[in-house]
């Protein structure tokens, strides 16, 4: 599965598992280094795919109000 195709709530789990294991301390520096970075990642693709659903709702609702 590539990057782009991973889902929200798949994204948002990991990032919690994350957060687990760094609460933990259950990570090295070189493991926290790696799942910082990903954690960074995976917050970025979420923001983005919130900002793309909000952008195809207003347009709906737009569309729908022209409609009427």
């Amino acid at each position: 599965m590539s990057e782009k195709q991973i889902k929200y709530k798949e994204a948002v789990r990991e990032i919690e598992e994350i957060l687990l294991q760094i609460e933990g301390e259950e990570l090295d520096v070189d493991d926290l280094s790696e799942k910082v970075k990903r954690a960074y990642f995976l917050l970025r693709l979420c923001k983005e795919k919130l900002h793309s659903t909000e952008k195809d709702i207003k347009n709906i609702m737009n569309d729908f109000a022209e409609d009427e």
